[in-house]
């Protein structure tokens, strides 16, 4: 705890540099006050120097007391900082001058705990009602609290009020002074530091509970598919990217899946996603589907976005109850990959897909009738697993890349998650290193 100290009086309401008062040569008593030490003043026969205007120092802290001292006993001695500049000092009488004082270019401030507070008695019971109201009014800078000598209870009860430290008034020296005066700073500034990384790990996790959440639960109840997802957002830190997608079961047995793309990485892009994702799954419930579902997302589409020029891709399928077939219809999206016992994987017909919603209005999507079979693996993508590069040169893995990789890869028994997981890892390491797009990839299988 640092040792409170005797000073010399500051003007009240005004600013000094600690270095260098000039005054005139004499004053009411004939005494100089601007000659150095040791050096008598004389008569007017005596030559001396002439005295120079005092110029600004440059200084790195700014002190402002606030106390009010009839008797004029406390006195703030010269201060250095840590850099060996002057420490300046403004000083109020109450808290109306300081708060006209009170600027950016202040760092700490020095309080005397016996100062009233504003519209309270100075005999009233809240001891630190002028510290609480001076941390409200300068809530961004170092404290330090002046108390009586051996008052060290209301000296800590400062400090857990808000303050950095407490000084005791009548034992102050400049050297102890100045170094409470920059611990006090530094305390401040780790202090709001703290705060700003305490509140920003809190804002972090709010937004990772809330991305979390967006993020799809399959209802899938009754039926025998299995489901496998990997979603990979783009965006440095994130949970949730552009893409989306979706699986659920309706009533009469049939089970819709869907995936999509909003053109963009940042979080307007993720949040038009998940409404999109949200709209698909109400108006699936409803007993939408193909051509009439895609013609009323993209109204949706057209209402919920910034500008003109975004757009989303989609693909949806609606596999029957049977698991045998299944309505593909494609919006500017990648078409699926199927893969079947005894025959390699490959992709389903995509030459009748529409356009990407929100590009061309009344725009229509045909829906295809595809024959999966008995046995089956049907994987929906985004094109972030496609466009990554291949190697150091402007090579992508493409959709030829990605079904050769998927083929090598249920050759090597990878299925479902392990498939998927291994797919996405193989993909990154192509690239080189983490994928600037979105990825999301499902998987549904069908076994008998």
């Amino acid at each position: 705890m640092p040792v409170p100290i005797p000073r010399q009086r500051a003007i009240p309401a005004v600013e000094s540099g600690q270095a260098s008062a000039a005054s005139s040569p004499g004053g009411p008593s004939g005494e100089s006050t601007g000659g150095p030490a040791g050096h008598a003043t004389g008569g007017p026969a005596e030559a001396l120097p002439a005295p120079r205007a005092a110029t600004p120092v440059a200084t790195n802290l700014t002190l402002l007391v606030i106390e009010d001292d009839p008797a004029g006993s406390l006195s703030v001695p010269e201060m250095l900082d840590a850099a060996g500049k002057p420490i300046r000092i403004r000083t109020a009488r109450n808290l109306t001058e300081a708060e006209r004082l009170l600027t950016d270019d202040v760092h700490c401030i020095l309080l005397d705990l016996a100062l009233p507070a504003p519209g309270r008695a100075a005999d009233s019971d809240d001891e630190l009602a002028t510290l609480k109201h001076v941390l409200r009014l300068a809530p961004r800078h170092a404290v330090l609290a002046l108390t009586a000598s051996g008052d060290a209870e209301r000296g800590t009860e400062a400090v857990r009020v808000g303050a950095q430290d407490y000084l005791f008034r009548d034992e102050l020296d400049g050297r102890l002074l100045s170094r409470a005066i920059r611990y006090a700073v530094e305390r401040k500034r780790s202090d709001r530091a703290e705060r700003r990384l305490t509140e920003s790990r809190l804002r972090a996790q709010e937004n990772a509970r809330l991305e979390r959440g967006l993020l799809p639960t399959p209802l899938l109840e009754g039926s025998s598919l299995r489901f496998a997802a990997r979603y990979r957002p783009g965006r440095s830190r994130a949970l949730l990217g552009g893409d989306f997608y979706d699986t659920v079961r309706t009533a009469d047995g049939t089970v819709h899946a869907m995936i999509g793309d909003v053109c963009g990485h940042g979080p307007d892009e993720a949040a038009l996603g998940v409404e999109l994702r949200i709209a698909w799954r109400a108006l699936t419930f409803a007993g939408m589907c193909g051509d009439e579902l895609l013609s009323t997302l993209q109204q949706v589409l057209e209402h919920e976005r910034e500008n003109d020029e975004i757009f989303a891709t989609m693909c949806t399928v609606d596999i029957a109850p049977d698991g045998r077939r299944a309505g593909l219809c494609l919006a500017g999206h990648p078409s699926p990959l199927i893969a079947r016992p005894g025959r390699p994987a490959e992709l389903l017909p995509y030459e009748n897909g529409g356009p990407a919603l929100g590009l061309l209005p009344g725009a229509r999507w045909p829906r295809q009738q595809v024959e999966l079979g008995g046995e089956w693996s049907l994987m929906l993508y985004t094109d972030g697993l496609i466009e990554g590069r291949v190697g150091e040169g402007n090579q992508r893995l493409g959709q030829d890349g990605m079904v050769d990789m998927v083929r090598r890869q249920l050759a090597e028994g990878l299925e479902g998650e392990q498939l998927l997981r291994a797919a996405v890892s193989e993909v990154r390491e192509l690239n080189g290193g983490e994928l600037t797009d979105d990825v999301a990839v499902l998987l549904l299988d069908r076994t008998p």
